[in-house]
């Protein structure tokens, strides 16, 4: 029988054609959300001093055995003439220039040699991307043969661990890291809590994501750490009034210029990251052999930026460690006027008190 045009049945649609497509469709959307994602989630590359389109080279420099370079500034009485020799590491989103600032009368009364350096990644030091919480130490070492500064110097700014000799040390304000072994859960949840709750999750992602680390902290939707971003709610009474010296660091641009991700986030995943070893199993460096050498450590009870507390149990659990704590000071003490004076007189010459 004849079956009109009219009464035709549909035509029937391959099962598969359409169901293909979609899952065609779905895996190309796919995969360009995934090559967005991956794209936004990688930094960019550095911009290295001396280097086609990176900044040009106005420091001093020596050249490490990996073949990176650390740029470094020299300051107070010449280092053939010095009686004591000092290496200065700058903190988080400083350089070089931000030394220590001893004043010009000191450094001449007692024969002082400071040398800084840009920590790798800052300003014209070359990015270390192996970088770990022991590479510093070993940085600082070959800067100080590199320089001849002897067997023996003072260090303030770092704590460090490993076989270099020295006659002191001073560390101030020190960045904590509420994973280390051996801290009790009370005194790492107390320290952790006395951050602002955005400094909490940028703190959080660098130790267990840090594969995400720069993406947290260059994106817009929602608040990255404030420490990067200055936030002003991380300055106590005593930091405001000194916030004014910062008016002179004119070379500000140049201590981001690679970019902040071998910088500022790379501090971060190291600093927060998974350490190999904790300040609590440190023993004393200068006991035995009749050394006279000391660790002190100084931190401001009001700092909002570095929570005084881990620096408190540290230095009661590590008797040899001479803690001075600044009951009206915050994050920003060492600038204050005459601070510098009163820790480096204390760190070369003892406590008088």
């Amino acid at each position: 029988m004849a079956v009109s045009g009219d009464n035709r049945p549909p035509p029937t649609i391959p099962p598969s054609g359409g169901t293909g497509m979609a899952r065609k469709l779905l895996l190309a959307c796919f995969v360009f959300l995934s090559a967005l994602l991956y794209k936004q989630l990688q930094p960019p590359p550095p911009k290295i001093p001396g280097t086609p389109g990176g900044p040009p080279i106005t420091a001093s420099r020596t050249r490490l055995s990996d073949g990176r370079h650390l740029a470094y500034l020299e300051s107070g009485v010449p280092k053939e003439k010095a009686k004591y020799k000092i290496i200065f590491v700058h903190g988080f989103d400083s350089c070089r220039y931000d030394a220590l600032p001893i004043s010009t009368e000191l450094a001449q009364e007692l024969g002082i040699y400071l040398v800084s350096f840009d920590r790798p990644g800052y300003a014209e030091s070359d990015p270390h991307p192996a970088r770990t919480e022991k590479s510093i130490a070993l940085d600082i070492a070959e800067l100080a043969d590199n320089l001849q500064l002897g067997p023996k110097f003072y260090l303030t700014g770092f704590s460090m661990g490993g076989e270099i000799m020295l006659s002191g040390v001073a560390i101030l304000g020190p960045v904590g890291n509420y994973w280390w072994s051996g801290l009790p859960s009370n005194v790492s949840w107390d320290a952790w809590y006395q951050q602002l709750p955005q400094d909490q999750w940028a703190v959080w992602v660098s130790h267990h994501l840090p594969w995400l680390t720069y993406w947290w902290n260059s994106q817009k939707l929602f608040p990255a750490s404030s420490v990067i971003a200055y936030n002003p709610a991380l300055l106590s009474e005593e930091d405001k009034l000194l916030i004014p010296k910062f008016a002179s660091r004119t070379y500000m641009p140049q201590i981001r210029q690679q970019g902040e991700y071998e910088c500022l986030h790379r501090d971060m995943m190291v600093g927060f990251g998974k350490w190999s070893w904790s300040p609590l199993q440190l023993e004393d460096p200068f006991a035995g052999d009749g050394k006279k050498g000391k660790v002190h450590l100084w931190h401001g009870t009001e700092d909002l930026i570095v929570p005084v507390s881990l620096s408190r149990y540290i230095s009661e659990q590590l008797p040899w460690v001479v803690f001075h704590e600044l009951p009206k000071s915050g994050h920003l003490f060492p600038i204050a006027d005459g601070m510098a004076d009163i820790i480096v007189k204390s760190l070369l010459l003892g406590d008088e008190d």
